[in-house]
């Protein structure tokens, strides 16, 4: 019996509902009621002004926001002749865009009441339980000076949730609400209007015999290729430097990190544009060639579909390589070094100790960063868009909106920039996401990272 007294006053909305006196009940039809009774006015007044507002918004705005939801405007902009000024003038007519943004705002607005509504609620639960147990309730004043004691969390998480909501998750929402819809170069607001199609650009996306479809599987294995080549072999090649650099035997470690350091401290995109005008057909690279005798016909760096995959492969390990060298050579540095001293009094050779120490340590160690550097990779716009922005071209693709070097991001900044096929991009980020979020849970679960945190300590 004394476990469901004390059950009952915990401070939550189901409590309140079915624990609650009538001033805490009539709290979830008009809020501040419990706490504007038991004399803490202000916070009750606060409560009851958010509830009239949002009633008033809803009454003006909100429901006629939720309705243009469900048809994303009717009256489509156009020409109209006026016969008194014997003229034809332009109506603007609806934007689907705004009617959609809006509407996910008035969501977003209801959603924000709900949580309210139960901290009102929660709140004059609690002003009652107090009240029973005959302690005193905490004022106005009160209640603003614990926000900077020990509800400081809440001062200081506010700003932060707000902007992530206004920054983050809004645009999320909006860009997922347009990929079922036909927001394409055929449907530009304000001079013409877009509707829901349902699941019909997940359709065309996913269906091979589709030009979209061709396009987004080529272009979905060629970014899961790349991935793994320019996340693996930057890994490897990084590590393998570090290790030589770390090795007793050489000398001058610290210029050598400066040589290499220094591909870092160039702005990237300053060195793949240089990168690929001295690779061009007659750039500086085959004209150089070409007067060595070493060749007679210009290599075809950007304009062949395997020379392009491997030069742009090559050219991110020379710009990526050095970034993993200096994180493994911290990690490096860690290793007890009697690991290396047992393992040579077994007999053990170089690479032997390198195969059954270093590597397993740095696996343990970098796999979330080597997860991190695969979604990285799989979204890495600068160095596929700058390099050969996607070509050379392929008409198959979706009448030529995909090239055969893009990624899935490159080729999504396409559809929006070049081609104005929203939904189409909109459904790619979808898949993009989906793609990113399954792998990233796949490997840590599985990795020793998670399962054996205390696995080298």
């Amino acid at each position: 019996m004394a476990n469901k007294v004390e059950h009952a006053k915990v401070i939550s909305v189901s409590n309140a509902l079915r624990h609650g006196d009538t001033f805490t009940r009539l709290s979830a039809v008009i809020m501040g009621t419990g706490n504007i009774c038991r004399k803490q006015v202000v916070k009750g007044l606060l409560y009851l002004a958010v509830e009239i507002l949002f009633i008033a918004f809803m009454v003006i705005n909100g429901f006629g926001l939720l309705g243009g939801l469900t048809t994303l405007g009717t009256n489509e902009g156009g020409e109209v002749f006026n016969e008194a000024k014997q003229v034809y003038e332009y109506t603007a007519g609806d934007n689907s865009m705004l009617i959609l943004l809006y509407g996910i705002l008035a969501v977003f607005a209801i959603i924000a009441f709900v949580f309210a509504w139960r901290s009102s609620l929660k709140s004059a639960y609690q002003a009652q339980v107090l009240k029973e147990a005959g302690k005193p309730l905490p004022g106005f004043c009160e209640d603003v000076v614990s926000l900077f004691d020990q509800n400081l969390h809440k001062t200081l998480l506010t700003g932060p949730i707000i902007c992530i909501f206004a920054f983050t998750i809004l645009p999320l929402v909006f860009m997922a609400a347009i990929a079922f819809t036909n927001y394409d170069r055929n449907h530009q607001p304000p001079g013409k209007l877009f509707d829901w199609v349902g699941l019909a650009n997940f359709g065309k996306l996913l269906d091979s015999s589709s030009g979209l479809g061709t396009a987004f599987w080529h272009v979905l294995g060629w970014t899961i290729v790349w991935a793994v080549f320019a996340t693996f072999l930057n890994y490897i090649l990084g590590m393998i430097l570090a290790i030589v650099i770390n090795r007793k035997e050489t000398k001058w470690k610290a210029m050598w990190r400066f040589i290499f350091v220094l591909s870092i401290a160039i702005p990237q995109f300053v060195s793949l544009l240089v990168i690929r005008t001295m690779l061009q057909p007659e750039g500086s690279i085959n004209v150089l060639l070409k007067q060595l005798g070493l060749i007679q016909k210009s290599l075809p760096f950007w304009t062949d579909v395997t020379w392009a995959r491997i030069t742009i492969i090559v050219v991110n390990l020379w710009v990526g390589v050095p970034y993993t060298m200096l994180q493994v050579t911290g990690i490096l540095q860690n290793i007890p070094a009697d690991l290396y001293e047992a393992a040579r009094v077994d007999g053990a050779n170089a690479v032997v100790q390198f195969f059954k120490i270093t590597l397993p340590y740095m696996l343990f160690v970098t796999t979330p960063y080597l997860i991190t550097q695969f979604i990285g990779n799989i979204n890495n716009f600068n160095v596929i868009y700058l390099l050969t922005k996607g070509a050379p071209a392929a008409l198959s693709y979706n009448n030529g909106t995909a090239g055969k070097t893009d990624l899935l991001v490159t080729w999504l900044y396409k559809l929006t920039m070049d081609f104005k096929d929203y939904n189409y991009a909109a459904v790619i980020s979808i898949a993009v996401f989906v793609l990113s979020a399954v792998f990233s849970l796949a490997a840590y679960r599985k990795s020793g990272a998670l399962k054996n945190e205390e696995g080298f300590q």
